[in-house]
């Protein structure tokens, strides 16, 4: 695992540990590894409660982006509703006059025939009389 970390190969680790034994000594290298370790968990102690304070802050924002996309989709859908409903009434609407206008013009129409009928005279009316 360290090795993939820091790319370090097996090799230079050893050459790494010779040069630490020759440098402190082997009653210091004990020592020396307590206090990488004590740092490490320091560290790892430390990243985990910055994790934990950023999950802490981002889930409250979380929460309220959550609420507010439930709220635009429940207003969105009512709006959806309100327009479809708006435009059954308008194409209800639209139909109905269609039909009045068709009735009109069909009356129109058979008025107009009704009149050229009662204007013609019939053709005994056309004989002269003396």
């Amino acid at each position: 695992m360290i090795n993939h970390l820091i790319f370090i190969s097996g090799g230079e680790i050893v050459l790494v540990m010779m040069l630490a034994l020759l440098f402190f000594g082997s009653k210091a290298i004990p020592d020396i590894a307590k206090t990488l370790g004590k740092g490490m968990r320091e560290f790892k102690k430390a990243t985990n409660e910055i994790q934990r304070e950023l999950n802490d802050h981002t889930s409250d924002i979380k929460r309220d982006i959550n609420e507010m996309k439930s709220t635009v989709n429940r207003e969105t859908n009512k709006i959806k509703h309100d327009l479809n409903n708006v435009s059954s009434t308008v194409e209800k609407e639209t139909t109905k006059i269609k039909q009045d206008l068709n009735d009109a013009a069909t009356l129109k129409e058979k008025k107009s025939e009704v009149g050229q009928k009662g204007n013609a005279r019939p053709p005994e009316d056309n004989i002269p009389t003396d």
